[in-house]
Parts: structure tokens; sequence; C-alpha cells
């Protein structure tokens, strides 16, 4: 689950731009801010449309406080351009969307080399879908699941337990069903308060949502958040490529990729801010057995329809090439 604040506030991180151009296309892009115009995920985007300016683009920016909506209006062509999550932003490109999926993707090396790749020009054709083009990627942080009861200890003890789920990804719903959990459908905007309120009793969410949607009222003095990625949460800026320069796509997501160590350091400021009795450490036996769940999820979930195949078999070989002895190097089911 993902805070899309703070989500905004990471993808477009500051940088030096060239001199502009005298001629460029002027085009509306969708920024999604809980704060709206006022909010610095909204002042930090126009950082990013002083550089796209080099690239031939005249950016106007456009607050919205709902992501739902500001992913609706760039769908419908109200909006040229978006910054939305990757999980919203599926609809667009599945193949991109599919690199926040279970357990793809274990640490934030994997995820530098996973951005650094889908911004390389060979992945050109790989970034275009229909109308839309995805032209950037930053990490938001990895999702942990929160509980707000650390006798929630195992995928046992989560049987019968209420797990916010984001209604419009399908997928959630089904992992959690598998569980033997119950889904509670929920928006951005209201899983932490749901959370904090009871009305589900765990989460996945980045240390980034921690602070901003309070979510120490839900763990209280009973919960915990487990130090175990679930998911490595990442952000999209997409754009609707016939109303941009010709390699617009291209330049912008090579000015992003540079943004990383950026992102980078903004979630690792976020985690370090988690109060240390809050955190809750796996044993190693249940992690590799967590680890093997995630993997035949993340088979069932590619095989319905949910993940593209293509990316899943990158995700895999990045995962051997930096770890060639896990067990999963020798199954052949994600090649």
């Amino acid at each position: 689950m993902i805070t899309k604040q703070a989500a905004a506030l990471i993808l477009l991180g500051a940088g030096l731009a060239a001199p502009i151009h005298a001629k460029a296309t002027t085009t509306k892009m969708c920024i999604f801010d809980i704060a709206g115009r006022s909010g610095p995920a909204f002042a930090q985007a126009k950082d990013y449309a002083v550089a796209a300016k080099t690239w031939g683009a005249n950016i106007e920016l456009e607050a919205y406080v709902d992501e739902r909506l500001a992913a609706e209006d760039f769908k419908t062509g109200k909006c040229d351009a978006a910054a939305i999550s990757t999980l919203r932003g599926r609809q667009f490109n599945k193949f991109v969307g599919s690199i926040d999926s279970i357990g793809a993707v274990p640490t934030y090396k994997h995820l530098r080399t996973v951005i650094d790749l889908m911004s390389s020009p060979k992945l050109n054709d790989k970034m275009t879908s229909g109308l839309f083009e995805v032209a950037g990627i930053l990490p938001i942080g990895a999702a942990y699941v929160m509980v707000n009861d650390r006798a929630i200890n195992s995928v046992e003890k989560a049987a019968g337990k209420k797990i916010a789920v984001l209604d419009y990804d399908k997928s959630q719903a089904k992992m959690v069903q598998q569980l033997g959990a119950q889904p509670v459908a929920s928006e951005v905007i209201n899983f932490g308060t749901k959370f904090n309120n009871g009305q589900v009793d765990i989460i996945a969410a980045p240390a980034i949502a921690y602070q901003p949607l309070e979510l120490y009222k839900g763990i209280g003095n009973k919960g915990g958040i487990y130090r175990f990625p679930l998911v490595q949460l990442t952000a999209n800026i997409l754009i609707r490529k016939d109303k941009f320069p010709e390699g617009y796509g291209q330049k912008s997501r090579e000015w992003i990729q540079k943004q990383f160590d950026r992102a980078i350091a903004l979630v690792d400021t976020s985690e370090k801010g988690v109060p240390a009795a809050a955190w809750l450490d796996i044993p190693d036996a249940d992690r590799a057995k967590y680890d093997v769940l995630m993997r035949e999820s993340r088979i069932q979930m590619t095989t319905d329809g949910f993940y593209d195949p293509e990316m899943m078999k990158i995700l895999k070989r990045i995962r051997c090439k930096l770890d060639g002895s896990l067990g999963e190097c020798a199954d052949k089911r994600e090649l």
C-alpha cells in the first residue's frame, strides 16, 4: 500500500536545468499532492517542468488531491502527462507496472539495477503502450507489513484478519484471499485511517507513510512493522506520447534516473525515523518460507494475467545475477 503524497514528494526530485529552448509545445501535467498546489510535491514538480523545457516541452502543472481522478483525467486526455504510482500506472503500461510485484525486487540494490535497465534506450519500445509512454521511474520505498497486534506473527495467524487492499489492484485481493484473510477494499486516501481506526488489522506501506499518515496510531502499543520487504514500491511519470516532442520520453527517463540517490536518501531517512521499538524481525527460517510463498503467488498471478511475463523474466534474472545461490535460479517457471 502506498501513500501518494510521499510518492509525489520523491518522484520529481530537483535537478539542474539546461538553457530553455525558444520553442516548446504546451502540455498539461497532473500532479498528485494531498495538499494541492500548496504542497511540497507540487513545489518539487516545478523543477521537473523546468528541466522539461530543455527537451522541448512547456509543461503546465495542475495539482490533484485525488490520485484516482488524476489517472482518469490522464486517461481521457484532459491531462497530457501524470505523476502517479506504478501500481496505478499499470493500466497504462503493464510491463513497467509489473515492477511492483510481490517479492520480485528484494532490495534497493536490485531496484537500482531495474531502473537503470528501464532507462536504457534498448528498452524504448517497452516504455510505450498505445498512446502512453513511461517517462520516468523512481523508488518510493519498500512496503512493509504493519500490524495492530504483534501476535499476528505468521501467515497462519493472518487468517481471518482484515487486510486493506487497493480497490483498483485486484491482485492484492486475490493474495489476501489465498491467505485466508479478509480483503477490505480501500484507497490511498483512506487505508491509513482504516488502520488507525481499527477497521483493518493489517496494511502494507512504506516507511515514508509512517509519520504523514500517523500510522503509529494504528500500531499502538501492541502492533509493529515487520522488517521484511513485501514489494518495492515505485512511482511513474507517464505521458501521452503524441503530445510531446520526439525523443522526450528517453531524455526524461535519463533525467529521472539521476534522481535515484536523492529518492533513496529520503526513503532511508524515513526508515531511520521509525522508532526502533516499532520494528519486528522475522526468523531466517520464516523468511525463507515467505520467499517461497511470494514466488509461488507471483507465478500464479503471472499465469492469471496480473503480471507481465517478460518483466517477471527480467526481474528473476536480476535476482539471480546478484545472488546466484538462490534456489529459484534453477526453477524454470519464470524464464
